[in-house]
């Protein structure tokens, strides 16, 4: 494991959560009524303006495949960078941060993710858009983010179904994501209780409707030209409320849980002789270390505030987790590959795997 499991950061192994219990419901018994994703392996050719994510998954062999998913609520194929198992195998739902995958902060150009699921045999399928929009269903249309955000109904009520059947996948199935899909991950396992198998958490914020954790998602939408209002609705409101994952703490018993968190100090992803750097000049690297130690500390500094709450709530409901929270850390790629990492024996406890 990349980081031990310890218990609110004193250094003192945590024990395993108990196994929860297997996933009770089914694709179609989240979906309803709701008309289905449309699943198509017709995507885009290759150019020298594709998106980097799109040349790593062409040229990563035949384990990883590109597929394009068609959302009917929100009339848009969103693009899903998908790693391939054995029939049967569960399916790991992964979620980019703020930008969606949009850009170059995802999980492909940023993390190990297609080398170390390579032989994990679980199908991972990570979608590769949803900028700035908190994976969820916004009460207001906003052109800015490019129309529609559904993303609630598209995750949990269209894409499942077809895209569980297109893989031949078992029904185990998991959720995790990092920074503003921190919080993502959290709400759709609590609007949708047995429907995952297990939740990861990294460097995320649960509260919502706490004046100090609102505006830190105010601050991420607001990248995307939106609000909060427009997305949840004022704090005082019961919808607001709703997408409150501390308030809401209690809906994930029974699911295996991964939450992770840094302190906010720097640590050996920040220093100049982070491997990560070794393609950058000495500008660069000055530049890189800056922002992650100034501006990376400071927002992990704040999440970690906000996944100690979250501990707080979850232990006072009796509801066990499998916690990591390290010394160092700051709000950067080289921790959440980390924690990619380090949360792979929680979901293979949860898929019935050895990890």
């Amino acid at each position: 494991m990349a980081a031990a499991v310890v218990a609110a950061g004193v250094g003192t192994p945590a024990p395993l959560a108990p196994v929860a219990a297997a996933a009770e419901l089914a694709p179609a018994d989240v979906a309803g009524d709701t008309p289905q994703a449309t699943i198509s392996e017709d995507v885009p050719p290759l150019t020298d303006e594709s998106p980097y994510w799109r040349h790593a998954v062409a040229g990563a062999g035949d384990h990883v495949k590109e597929l394009a998913a068609w959302s009917p609520s929100m009339e848009r194929t969103v693009p899903l960078a998908v790693i391939l198992a054995e029939p049967g195998a569960p399916t790991l739902y992964l979620l980019n941060g703020a930008d969606g995958g949009e850009g170059g902060a995802n999980w492909i150009q940023q993390s190990n993710v297609l080398d170390f699921y390579a032989d994990k045999n679980v199908n991972v399928v990570i979608p590769m858009a949803g900028a700035f929009s908190y994976y969820t269903d916004w009460l207001e249309e906003i052109p800015e983010l490019g129309g529609k955000q559904r993303w609630e109904t598209f995750l949990t009520k269209e894409l499942p179904g077809p895209v569980e059947e297109y893989l031949g996948a078992g029904p185990e199935r998991g959720i995790a994501g990092m920074s503003m899909s921190a919080t993502s991950s959290l709400l759709l396992a609590q609007h949708n209780p047995g429907f995952y198998d297990a939740v990861g958490s990294f460097s995320g914020c649960a509260s919502t409707t706490a004046p100090v954790p609102r505006l830190y998602a105010a601050i991420t939408v607001a990248r995307g030209g939106g609000t909060v209002d427009q997305m949840w609705g004022p704090a005082d409101t019961a919808h607001a409320r709703h997408h409150d994952a501390l308030l809401n703490a209690g809906k994930l018993r029974g699911t295996e849980l991964y939450i992770s968190n840094g302190s906010g100090l720097a640590g050996h992803w920040d220093m100049p002789s982070s491997p990560r750097l070794d393609d950058f000049d000495e500008a660069q690297i000055s530049n890189a270390v800056a922002t992650t130690v100034g501006v990376g500390g400071l927002i992990e500094a704040a999440t970690n505030t906000c996944t100690h709450d979250l501990r707080a709530k979850l232990d006072s409901l009796d509801i066990p987790a499998d916690y990591n929270f390290t010394p160092t850390g700051t709000h950067s790629w080289g921790y959440w590959e980390d924690a990619l990492v380090d949360s792979w024996p929680t979901f293979a406890r949860a898929f019935g795997r050895q990890g």
